[in-house]
């Protein structure tokens, strides 16, 4: 298919689609392009030459249902865009997969940049990384301070035994996609079994919260759009500050296609981020190494996914070959940060 016909994104049915239910939105012919930078959900832009949006839908073969649910991601989107925390605004969920072969929703589209790595960050120089990665914290701080039955998100999840069940969704995940040996990843879901944390009070969950998926833009580098709510959910907030915890950490791995911006001059350390998130929020972040070595496991079940559909020639961009190296990587990081605590 041409560039302006990426693959899974039909353009005149997406058009047909837009013009029965959003009459006069799109002015004129549609050109689309994939975006790309992400490993799961397929994003892509799409323009008439005047407005521009934004249209997610699932990956095109192996798909874990319960990763690629495009209802809760155009749901929750829609729930927070009218409180402060910085979200796009939603413009359609289509269910119909006659339309593109699966579930997808189309978006506003944000202007923005969404560092991906310490060399993308480096030119803003130390004092904005700092602040720009601050505002990530107090971003995430506010995202948690919603209160999710007044914005219609009361069952959105079930918090009672979140972790518990977490652990579980994510060992039922790596079966659905194991087809190679990965050493230490049984040991490092039993250990975190073993050891699960009491929860604070449940919040909205991002799932999926770091640098790489924020837009920054503006004279002051504001946080403008979190983007990639897939794996939203009610459940413990301090899995999205393990999660952020993680991505501030040095990988040791040179080239990588998933990378952690720790190395950008002027990045807070981990540590700083944690108390930062502790003091703004009031939260008890003692057992922050469970919910950071946590962080190393989903990743790592997740990269054994995607290695999985590139095994399967059911991927979409570039980067994908060297993706199953990176797991037995992530196992290490996590049974680490367990040991060390």
């Amino acid at each position: 298919m041409s560039p302006d016909h990426p693959p899974g994104l039909d353009l005149d049915r997406l058009r047909g689609l837009l013009d029965r239910e959003r009459p006069g939105l799109v002015a004129g012919p549609l050109s689309g392009r994939l975006i790309e930078g992400g490993r799961s959900n397929l994003t892509y832009a799409v323009s008439d030459g005047t407005g521009s949006w934004v249209v997610r839908r699932p990956p095109l073969g192996h798909v874990l249902a319960t990763a690629h649910d495009m209802k809760r991601e155009h749901r929750v989107i829609s729930a927070l865009h009218p409180t402060d925390v910085p979200v796009p605004r939603p413009v359609l969920l289509c269910e119909d997969e006659e339309v593109l072969g699966a579930p997808f929703y189309v978006m506003e589209f944000v202007e923005g940049t969404p560092y991906r790595t310490a060399e993308q960050l480096a030119p803003l120089g130390p004092e904005r990384i700092r602040a720009a990665v601050l505002n990530l914290v107090d971003t995430l701080v506010g995202l948690h301070a919603v209160d999710p039955a007044e914005v219609g998100l009361g069952d959105f999840g079930r918090p009672e035994g979140f972790l518990d069940r977490q652990l579980r969704r994510w060992a039922k995940q790596l079966d659905a996609s194991r087809n190679r040996d990965l050493a230490g990843i049984d040991e490092l879901h039993a250990t975190l079994g073993r050891e699960l944390p009491r929860s604070p009070s449940p919040t909205v969950v991002h799932g999926d919260y770091r640098l790489d998926n924020v837009l920054i833009g503006g004279e002051n580098d504001e946080i403008r759009a979190i983007l990639d709510w897939e794996m939203s959910t009610l459940g413990d907030p301090l899995t999205d500050l393990g999660l952020l915890v993680m991505y501030s950490s040095p990988l040791g791995m040179p080239d990588s296609p998933v990378s952690t911006t720790a190395q950008a001059p002027g990045h807070p350390a981990p540590a700083e981020l944690i108390e930062r998130y502790a003091a703004r929020s009031g939260r008890d972040v003692s057992a922050v190494a469970w919910y950071t070595a946590f962080a190393w496991f989903k990743l790592a079940v997740i990269l054994e996914g995607i290695h999985y559909r590139y095994t399967l020639g059911q991927t979409v961009g570039r980067g994908f070959d060297r993706i199953g190296d990176l797991v037995p990587v992530f196992i290490e990081h996590g049974l680490t940060t367990l040991q060390k605590g």
